[in-house]
C-alpha cells in the first residue's frame, strides 16, 4: 500500500486533516472516498493509517487507526553530488538516488557541465527537482523525504566541511577500487559520492578534490555514462553498508 507524504501536519484528537496538494492528488487522481484506507507520512518520521470518514473539496479527514515511528538509522548516510546532466538525465538521476536511499542531492556546477543552469532559473529548477526526489520517496515507501539542494560550484562547494568520507568518482580504472575501499558501518558515518558530468572532470577539478579530501575510486575499466556511474557506484555502496540486499 503507498504512503502519501503530508507537508503540515494537522492530527487533532486522533483525526488527521488532509489539505493543499495532498488533498488534490488523492481526490482528482487516485479517486480516493470515505470508507477507504490510507498511510501518510509527516515530516517528522512517522505514518499514521486511517481511515477515511469525511472528504469535501477543502479537505480529507481521517481516524488514525494505527501509528508508526521510523526505525532508528543503523547504517551510515549517502550523499550524492552530481554534477548537472542535460536533458532528462539529470530528472532521472534524482529519482532513482532517491529510490535507492540517499539522504541527500547536490546538484554541481563544474567545468565541462553543458547543461548550464541560468541565474534566473535556479530555484525554479531545485524546486521541480525537489518534487521529482518527493514523488520518488513516496513511491519506494520512503520514511523520508530526500533535500535537493540548489546548484553549487564544484570548486566552492568542496571547500565547505561535508562528508566523512569524501569519494571522487574517476571514469580511469587505474584509480582505486570502489569495491575494496573502506567504508564507515555506523549510523554515525557520513559518505560524500561526487560524480562527474558527461566530459569527466579536469585537472583542476581533480587537483581541488584531492586536496579537500577527496578519495579517487574507479568502476574498473568500463567507461560508463555519467548517469549509470551515478547508480551503479551508489547501488554498490548501499549494498556494502546493508541498505540493499
Amino acid at each position: 500500500m503507498p504512503v502519501f507524504f503530508i507537508a503540515d501536519l494537522q492530527l487533532t484528537d486522533g483525526v488527521l486533516t488532509i489539505t493543499g496538494p495532498l488533498l488534490d492528488h488523492l481526490q482528482k487522481s487516485l479517486r480516493v472516498t470515505v470508507g477507504e484506507k490510507l498511510w501518510v507520512s509527516d515530516n517528522r518520521r512517522k505514518r499514521y493509517f486511517i481511515h477515511v470518514t469525511t472528504v469535501t473539496r477543502m479537505e480529507m479527514r481521517g481516524h488514525v487507526l494505527e501509528e508508526r515511528v521510523a526505525p532508528q538509522p543503523c547504517h551510515p548516510t549517502v550523499v550524492l553530488a552530481q554534477a548537472i546532466l542535460k536533458g532528462d538525465r539529470m530528472d532521472w538521476v534524482i529519482q532513482k538516488a532517491t529510490e535507492l536511499g540517499v539522504t541527500s542531492i547536490v546538484p554541481i556546477i563544474s567545468e565541462r557541465v553543458i547543461a548550464r543552469p541560468r541565474l534566473e532559473r535556479l530555484v525554479p529548477q531545485q524546486q521541480r527537482w525537489q518534487r521529482i526526489a518527493f514523488e520518488a520517496a513516496q513511491q519506494a515507501e520512503r520514511w523520508d523525504v530526500p533535500e535537493v539542494s540548489q546548484p553549487a560550484e564544484l570548486l566552492t562547494w568542496l571547500r565547505s566541511p561535508v562528508g566523512q568520507l569524501k569519494l571522487l568518482l574517476s571514469e580511469r580504472s587505474d584509480e582505486g577500487s570502489l569495491m575494496t575501499i573502506t567504508l564507515p558501518e555506523d549510523a554515525e558515518g557520513r559518505i560524500l559520492l561526487v560524480i562527474g558530468p558527461e566530459g569527466g572532470w579536469s585537472s583542476t577539478e581533480r587537483e581541488a578534490a584531492q586536496a579537500s579530501g577527496c578519495t579517487s575510486v574507479s568502476l574498473g575499466p568500463r567507461i560508463l555514462r555519467a548517469e549509470t556511474a551515478a547508480l551503479a557506484a551508489l547501488t554498490i555502496i548501499q549494498g556494502r553498508i546493508g541498505e540493499l540486499g
